[in-house]
């Protein structure tokens, strides 16, 4: 008889991803800049530009993921323009209510509400921990939803929350932020740069095939690896909502008018946070871009929910 998989199951799951994912993420960055620096210089060559290079990144990245423990929450909320409710606040207080009901029935802290100033149907959760975890939800879905409908959206980021999805998107988010950042800064020297000699235009080449490395893990690997860390982990989210709601149908009810509209205008050019929407926020994209998903078929998502 197959095993039925537990919440605890998910959590540990998570961890195992996470320190895959800080594994792997360096692994295949250096091995990237050193196939592409080797394209043009000799191994021992390749091998020192590499270091250069993976050095100063991973130490880099190493600060980043350190600054993001602490202010990635933050980060990821004025991203997103959100502003932050409390059960005081007439107009919201059955919103904070509602997040307050699922918290208890999910036996985890109350999280801090926050409220996204658009008309879109979205949501997402943000944190370190349960203890310190926050739910933000777009004006949009709030208004369109009813009450059990927005509270199995809560209980769906409620379950990303207990899962610890949540450190898991930091990590994905603030390190492919670093590598983006040092991308661009590598174009505007190449672009700025004015080469007088043969020496330098061997320099500015391979400043090229460093950058190619940075856009090729940017725009090739790390959709691949989100893809396959987010995918499946939105099918157990939403399992675990409908079973803290005990309401599967409402889930189904709100992803079916979420997909309606879930367009973000805050987020629609920030694709490193698609991930950790309940829906992509982004407008929809090439063909490519529907196979390198970072969320499953909303179809199939209600599809599942309707079956339980």
């Amino acid at each position: 008889m197959k095993k039925v998989k537990t919440v605890y199951d998910h959590i540990r799951a998570n961890n195992i991803k996470t320190a895959v994912l800080v594994v792997l993420f360096p692994i295949i960055f250096i091995a990237l800049v050193f196939l592409c620096v080797w394209c043009i210089q000799p191994l021992n060559d390749a091998i020192n530009t590499t270091t250069m290079v993976a050095v100063p990144t991973l130490v880099a990245c190493a600060v980043w993921m350190l600054i993001s423990w602490a202010f990635g929450d933050s980060m990821m909320l004025s991203m997103a323009g959100a502003h932050q409710i409390f059960d005081i606040d007439p107009k919201y207080k059955y919103v904070y209510k509602s997040v307050e009901n699922v918290a208890l029935a999910a036996g985890l802290p109350t999280p801090k509400v926050y409220v996204i100033e658009d008309s879109g149907l979205n949501a997402f959760a943000t944190g370190r921990t349960p203890r310190d975890a926050t739910i933000a939800l777009t004006r949009g879905i709030i208004e369109k939803l009813d009450r059990p409908e927005l509270e199995g959206v809560i209980a769906h980021e409620m379950a990303h929350i207990g899962n610890r999805d949540i450190r898991l998107d930091m990590f994905i988010i603030t390190g492919i932020g670093v590598t983006v950042f040092i991308a661009d800064i590598l174009v505007r020297n190449m672009m700025y740069a004015r080469p007088r000699d043969n020496e330098k235009n061997n320099g500015a080449a391979v400043i090229m095939m460093v950058w190619l490395a940075f856009t090729i893990f940017n725009f090739a690997i790390t959709p691949i690896l989100r893809m396959a860390i987010s995918r499946r982990r939105e099918y157990a989210a939403d399992a675990t909502g409908a079973y803290i709601t005990r309401n599967p149908r409402a889930l189904a009810g709100a992803l079916r008018k979420i997909s309606e509209n879930s367009v973000v205008k805050k987020l629609d050019k920030q694709s490193t946070m698609a991930s950790v929407c309940i829906a992509n926020p982004m407008r929809a994209q090439a063909f490519m871009s529907e196979i390198l998903a970072t969320h499953p078929p909303i179809k199939e998502r209600i599809r599942r929910l309707e079956s339980m």
